[in-house]
């Protein structure tokens, strides 16, 4: 049996449940013993680490969990999600990481590496939610380089809800998250190291609209897969939409397609 790479133990404390739900304008309402939403998981788990055990970016320096490629900048690329029975909150839990994949490979854009951890998320002796994360690693921009064309999203959706950011929503996220990335809070790293044209509004943070929408129209979520296209700026508002086939996508401000999932 292949023998997980870490192993975080935590409690679904439901007062950072109502914390994620204020920072989403809803009403706080998770008490004990209720099923947690789906992705919420992503409150849990923190891997703290000592100032001089991060990277520039404020994340986890690599050579440790994740492998060191010679690649500085991270982004998530996407996932998927296996729903198995819902998490609870106030409960303990453990949740076992597996590597999945790492290799370095040669694109159009120059060196990547692409890295996919297995997490399976416990509670006593079930196995409540598998959840895939794709990494991708590449180098700094380069200022003469050509911007890539991102795709266009669709427009055939049956529901649209409006979502809008700021810097205050993303630091909260992050702070919740316990995520460190500069991107996301530094809008001069930002700019200057990482070439965005203002703070970007995570991938994960898209997803949980997306999960949210999907599982309301669904009635409950068994599967759920994203990718990342595009990113999205904290200036700009961006329309989560939804088809019945169960097709999910986030259209930014220009028509742009930043993410794309399909639910069931």
């Amino acid at each position: 049996m292949t023998k997980p790479i870490q192993e975080i133990h935590d409690v679904m404390d439901p007062a950072r449940a109502r914390a994620l739900q204020v920072t989403l304008d809803d009403k706080a309402t998770i008490e004990a013993g209720d099923p947690l939403p789906p992705f919420y998981h992503q409150l849990y788990f923190w891997d703290p680490r000592l100032p001089q055990d991060l990277g520039r970016d404020g994340h986890p320096k690599v050579g440790g969990v994740i492998p060191d490629m010679g690649l500085p900048r991270r982004m998530w690329a996407g996932g998927r999600m296996e729903f198995h029975r819902p998490l609870r909150a106030g409960e303990a839990a453990k949740r076992l990481t597996f590597m999945e994949k790492s290799e370095r490979k040669v694109g159009r854009s120059g060196p990547l590496g692409f890295v996919t951890l297995r997490h399976e998320i416990w509670q006593g002796e079930t196995l409540c939610l598998t959840d895939w994360q794709d990494l991708v690693y590449r180098e700094d921009p380069s200022s003469n380089a050509p911007k890539p064309t991102p795709p266009e999203a669709a427009t055939d959706e049956e529901v649209c809800e409006t979502v809008s950011f700021d810097s205050t929503l993303l630091f909260r996220y992050s702070a919740l998250t316990f995520n460190g990335h500069r991107i996301h809070y530094d809008v001069d790293y930002a700019k200057e190291i990482e070439g965005y044209a203002g703070l970007v509004v995570h991938g994960p943070l898209l997803a949980q609209h997306m999960i949210l929408l999907a599982d309301r129209e669904l009635g409950g979520l068994k599967r759920f897969a994203f990718r990342a296209t595009a990113p999205l700026m904290h200036f700009e508002h961006t329309e989560v939409c939804w088809h019945p086939e169960g097709r999910v996508w986030v259209r930014g401000p220009d028509g742009r397609q930043c993410l794309t999932a399909t639910a069931e």
